[in-house]
């Protein structure tokens, strides 16, 4: 299968890396990660001024309407950089609303979403080792409103984001429901801050009969739909993110010399790299298989067949295995390969590994997504 890309994406992942490159530099990233919120607020307006916030979205909200794999692309891009704005959550929640979100959902969101004036996120994980897919956070029927209860672990820079997607079990199956809270103190919303291993400002979300609204029906494909684009676009950043880390290997290695020649030139770093660059080849084509079997962001009313989500698990799980598995190794060998300076946590390759390694246990880790693969695979719902 070609996973060129075409014209339009090749022309955002130019705009994207400049973007990215002039904006996002190492000084810079280590003085956003010092203020309160962690968010690069100039970098995110910028991102919106230059529509590339609502790339994924249709041209009727504000956006390009370039689907899933604009948004991977750049992701991809914001990875290399380790640049701190929270694209993966919101724009997932933005397409999550586009695809399942109602008519006043849509039109008070996404457009907002589109230039920057709006972040959203999402909030898919509990403590313990519960499936994504099989929340415990209850939502309950009140009248002509939905009331959830529940804790929702590490949820994405949720201060500021003017609503949260959250992932609830109903009676009639697991859903995804919306809260719109950019007030701490909303009805039955708590947020306990807490600052992951990537320097995200996150927080612990504790609700107890918070008001919400159903994006979907309780029961239908809306949360597994969310789930799978989440998992790619994590693939995507990390993919940009070991990439980047390798980076910086190959301009170390370059530059460093031992017993009067480049480190770059011993053969057993450049085994270490070359099992690298396979690594990150193999995340790639994975990533693309994932995009392609999840196909176009197709409308609500259009035919598809039914187990185009089901097939498409798969390849989406193989995509997040590679990403969490094959990722943190890369992360890990180009740390060894630094030597002393790969330890130092000030030095930018240890971002890159602090990344890595948050991606990787994001939505499961490695085990519990070969745990999941094995289960799609026996129920014979992948396709060949």
């Amino acid at each position: 299968m070609d996973f060129t890309l075409d014209d339009e994406l090749e022309a955002v992942r130019e705009l994207a890396g400049r973007i990215f490159a002039d904006r996002a530099g190492t000084d810079r990233v280590r003085l956003v990660e010092s203020t309160p919120t962690g968010i690069d607020e100039e970098l995110w307006a910028e991102l919106g001024r230059t529509g590339l916030l609502g790339i994924a979205l249709p041209e009727e909200a504000g956006g390009a309407g370039l689907g899933l794999g604009a948004l991977c692309v750049l992701l991809e891009e914001q990875g290399r950089a380790v640049a701190p704005v929270p694209l993966w959550p919101s724009a997932v929640a933005a397409l999550a609303l586009t695809r399942h979100g109602t008519a006043e959902q849509r039109e008070s969101l996404l457009p907002g979403v589109a230039d920057g004036s709006i972040r959203l996120t999402v909030a898919l994980e509990e403590f313990g080792a519960a499936d994504p897919a099989g929340p415990g956070c209850v939502a309950g029927r009140d009248g002509g409103t939905w009331r959830l209860t529940g804790v929702k672990a590490a949820v994405p820079s949720p201060f500021g984001a003017a609503g949260v997607l959250v992932s609830a079990m109903a009676e009639t199956g697991p859903g995804l429901f919306l809260v719109v809270s950019d007030d701490i103190g909303a009805e039955g919303v708590a947020w306990d801050r807490v600052e992951t291993t990537d320097h995200d400002r996150g927080g612990n979300l504790t609700l107890t009969g918070a008001p919400a609204t159903a994006v979907g029906v309780p029961g239908g494909d809306a949360l597994r739909w969310t789930l799978h684009r989440a998992a790619v676009a994590l693939a995507a950043v990390q993919l940009g993110v070991v990439q980047g880390a390798l980076r910086h290997a190959v301009t170390h290695l370059s530059a460093r010399r031992q017993f009067g020649r480049p480190l770059a030139t011993f053969q057993a770093v450049q085994h270490q790299l070359a099992d690298c660059y396979i690594d990150i080849d193999a995340m790639r084509v994975c990533l693309w298989q994932a995009v392609a079997a999840l196909g176009a962001d197709i409308p609500e009313n259009t035919d598809i067949p039914e187990n185009t989500e089901e097939g498409a698990e798969a390849a989406v799980l193989v995509a997040k295995w590679w990403a969490g598995e094959a990722g943190l190794t890369v992360a890990h060998r180009v740390q060894h390969v630094h030597g002393g300076i790969g330890v130092d946590v000030e030095y930018p390759v240890h971002r890159h590994f602090l990344w890595a390694r948050q991606i990787s246990g994001t939505l499961g880790g490695p085990s519990a997504d070969l745990a999941r693969l094995g289960a799609v695979l026996a129920s014979g719902t992948a396709e060949p």
